[in-house]
């Protein structure tokens, strides 16, 4: 069944206890949002932000368990997601309201529509994980503890330090792009391709399908894959990289459903994957045929790019001072990804951390592969630091 995205999710595609509504003039946008624990006005609000290529409905199985601890659970569908609308589709249309100050944005003003001076946490998974970071770094009295899902935060960009008067570093030396291509098998990095133009058309409109391509995408980077067994990089170069999956270090010459296409699970495994249905995995694919995924992957092209850094470096040197927390797959590669961001985030990047955690029987889509774990765990954080509820 195809759904208009102005309708509501059907009420068998959600856990008891969730429901699913509109909010309008969000920062020029029609927020779809899903809430769980809404029957009791004047509850603590905890807010759920989801990453790439994911929906609000990838917390459906942790908003329960926040509720019944005594939490309003908000989970909104992001800029260029799912049913929100109000975002420019085109390559070559607003690129700049997907930069990363313009998501904080949209959160706060979501926030501020619900009626809430300040929520007890923020809480971002995989894309969304930075989101949450920035959330809680720019506006610490509004989001009061921040937990940060599978993506660690290294901090702002730093602007250039005690260079004047002095000579300019030599820029003769090859990119790493130039390094990734030169390698025996040539290969290219995940972000950078999901910035191209034909990203999107790769993967909306690949040879499988938008439903199988999530299915062996979602397969590829979860713990069901043996073969993620993660570990630190020494460095940012080619051959460090190259050690990662082809998820994230492709071939050359392939795009992303190319590269996912041989690992797709057989049917019985697809039958016995407890954490992703196939009824649960067509919500996602539904959306995604309808949208494509161009609105996730302006957000890459605003990262990669140099345009929008300038803004971020206005907080260089600036720390997350709110209680924060870490949680992850034990077998998600995200985690190290980028070379020492993974303890960055735990030195400097977040002065107030109070736990970080590797969770067995997951890889990178932790809140859905283990959400009774992530859900006992975010529970706990939020009464570490605070009296309610």
């Amino acid at each position: 069944m195809t759904f208009k995205s102005t309708e509501s999710f059907p009420r068998t595609a959600l856990p008891e206890g969730v429901r699913s509504r509109f909010v309008r003039d969000i920062n020029g946008l029609e927020m779809h949002v899903l809430e769980a624990g809404f029957e009791t006005f004047g509850r603590p609000c905890v807010l759920l932000l989801h990453g790439f290529p994911e929906l609000a409905y990838s917390w459906r199985k942790v908003m329960p368990a926040l509720a019944a601890t005594g939490y309003h659970v908000v989970a909104p569908d992001q800029r260029g997601y799912g049913r929100t609308t109000g975002w420019d589709a085109a390559f070559d249309g607003d690129l700049g309201s997907f930069r990363m100050l313009n998501l904080v944005r949209d959160t706060l003003g979501l926030v501020s529509a619900l009626g809430y001076r300040s929520v007890q946490a923020v809480v971002g998974h995989d894309f969304g994980s930075p989101v949450a970071a920035w959330c809680a770094l720019v506006r610490p009295d509004v989001f009061r503890s921040v937990v940060l899902l599978s993506a660690p935060f290294a901090g702002p960009p730093a602007l250039p330090f005690d260079t004047a008067g002095k000579a300019e570093a030599s820029a003769t030396k090859a990119s790493i792009h130039d390094e990734l291509a030169a390698l025996a098998r040539p290969r290219k990095h995940y972000q950078w391709y999901y910035s191209t133009r034909e990203a999107n058309e790769d993967m909306w409109h690949c040879p499988q399908g938008v439903h199988d391509f999530l299915r062996a995408y979602y397969h590829h980077k979860s713990a069901d894959w043996k073969l993620n067994q993660p570990s630190p990089l020494k460095s940012w170069t080619a051959t460090e990289l190259a050690k990662l999956p082809t998820y994230y270090v492709l071939d050359l010459d392939l795009g992303m459903a190319e590269t996912v296409a041989p690992e797709m699970p057989s049917a019985a495994e697809i039958a016995g994957c407890r954490w992703l249905s196939d009824e649960e995995l067509r919500v996602y694919s539904t959306e995604y045929e309808r949208n494509g995924f161009q609105g996730g992957l302006q957000w890459y092209r605003c990262a990669t790019g140099d345009r929008y850094a300038s803004e971020l470096q206005l907080f260089s040197g600036r720390a997350i001072e709110v209680p924060s927390l870490f949680v992850a797959g034990k077998s998600d590669w995200g985690v190290y990804q980028k070379p020492g961001d993974f303890e960055k985030m735990q030195t400097t990047a977040c002065t107030n951390m109070l736990g970080c955690h590797l969770l067995e029987g997951a890889g990178h889509w932790v809140q859905q592969e283990q959400p009774e774990a992530v859900g006992r765990l975010l529970v706990k954080f939020l009464k570490m630091h605070t009296s309610r509820p």
